[in-house]
């Protein structure tokens, strides 16, 4: 049977949940099934010992925990369904008594807390005003140019600018170090990306030309070996690369392979249609964040901590879901940046409590306005992502976790645009 007692708050509850009876000896049955086979007692061969020998030798109460396990998913349920409530994060249990009788579990079911809005319609909220100007268009065409340019083989003396392909050794007191040798290392001079002194010291060389360069590494470099030591670098300069900026000619925009684009006039047009995209997309986020920040100063609600953990933990995956498709790993992270798991949860918290309220806010407006939408919606908007993403349509609802996903998304953007309407 399940028994709610009394809640800690409006939307914490313990549901007591106790499993007795045959179904709890049924349980026991089962536990001793499974230790039974792995259980070592002398003169029995493994998965043969008796059910008797086995309790003399390791107490029947060993055998309860492991009934425990075999009835949870069936008392959760039964707690579920005999209290009605709908929990937002995944309750926590803790067993408050167990014996050879009975087991008693207690869910802790935390419910959506209530969310009061005292005003989300005339707010008079509007877009900003977006404008691409010529000087915007004319960075971005400097960065296509930038971005093909030529490399032209160079005579005489490495400037700042030039790549220079160089084969380095680094010595740290006569001998070599590790990590410290390369062959036909493009160096970009000016870039930045070798230790200090060390560009510098490679302009004004000449092709075939060797030197050695005497550096020191910086006090924080991330080898401890090479901290703040003094060092030698043997370089070689093999060959010198000179950038050579393109024109906006003919052969420039047959490169760039753009539809339409074959002059001038046509990829500055392009150009500002990009950059106007770009900024519409970008403002109505800013839009929408806006509008979703002002309805949150009229808002009370008790958000449970849970909830925000619950966010943060999904945030937390995206995150390193994201770094994981650079190639790097959150312990290489957490290193390379000096900073802990606490460190970056701490910093997505603030990201996921917003979130929770804004989420609680819209799906109190949609109750308010009693939006909603049909199943046949849903399985349309279904297809037309399945397609999208080149997919099966039942393959993509399966995956995405059901077509209620897909059902709730629709509502919320359908709140949204309703907010937009009742705040201009």
């Amino acid at each position: 049977m399940a028994k709610e007692k009394e809640t800690k708050s409006n939307n914490v509850h313990e549901v007591c949940v106790k499993i007795e009876g045959e179904d709890w000896t049924k349980a026991i049955d089962e536990s001793f099934k499974e230790k039974q086979k792995t259980a070592k007692v002398d003169g029995f061969r493994v998965g043969k010992v008796p059910r008797n020998i086995y309790e003399k030798k390791f107490g029947k109460e060993s055998l309860y925990f492991g009934a425990a396990d075999v009835v949870l998913e069936n008392a959760y349920d039964k707690a579920i369904k005999d209290s009605k409530l709908v929990p937002v994060v995944q309750p926590s249990v803790n067993i408050k008594n167990i014996d050879d009788k009975c087991v008693e579990f207690v869910f802790t079911i935390i419910t959506k807390p209530e969310v009061v809005i005292k005003k989300y319609k005339g707010l008079n909220i509007k877009p900003d005003e977006i404008e691409v100007t010529q000087e915007e268009i004319n960075e971005e065409i400097n960065h296509l140019l930038e971005e093909y340019t030529e490399l032209v083989t160079k005579d005489g003396k490495v400037e700042n600018g030039d790549i220079a392909v160089i084969d380095f050794e680094g010595f740290k007191d006569g001998l070599p170090f590790d990590g410290g040798k390369g062959e036909n290392y493009s160096l970009e001079i000016g870039s930045n990306t070798f230790i200090p002194g060390f560009e510098e010291q490679v302009i004004g060389m000449k092709t075939g030309e060797e030197k050695e360069l005497a550096v020191s590494f910086p006090d924080d470099y991330g080898v401890e070996d090479l901290k703040g030591q003094p060092v030698i670098f043997k370089v070689k300069v093999n060959e010198i690369k000179q950038k050579v900026t393109r024109e906006l000619d003919k052969e420039f925009f047959e490169d760039l392979g753009m539809d339409g684009v074959d002059s001038k006039e046509t990829l500055e047009e392009s150009v500002k249609e990009t950059l106007k995209s770009q900024k519409e997309y970008d403002n109505e986020n800013k839009y929408i964040d806006k509008i979703l920040d002002e309805v949150a100063k009229n808002v009370e609600v008790d958000i449970p901590q849970e909830m925000v953990d619950e966010e943060t933990d999904r945030l937390l995956k995206q995150f390193e879901q994201r770094l994981s498709m650079q190639g790097i790993s959150l312990d290489v992270y957490y290193q390379f940046t000096k900073t802990t798991e606490k460190d970056l949860r701490e910093l997505l918290d603030k990201e996921a409590y917003q979130n929770v309220l804004y989420r609680l806010m819209l799906e109190e407006i949609m109750n308010l306005e009693k939006i909603e939408v049909s199943s046949e919606e849903a399985d349309k908007e279904a297809g037309e992502l399945a397609k999208k993403y080149k997919m099966e349509k039942d393959e993509f609802i399966k995956q995405l976790g059901g077509i209620e996903i897909v059902q709730y998304d629709l509502e919320l953007r359908k709140t949204m645009e309703l907010l937009k309407e009742l705040n201009k």
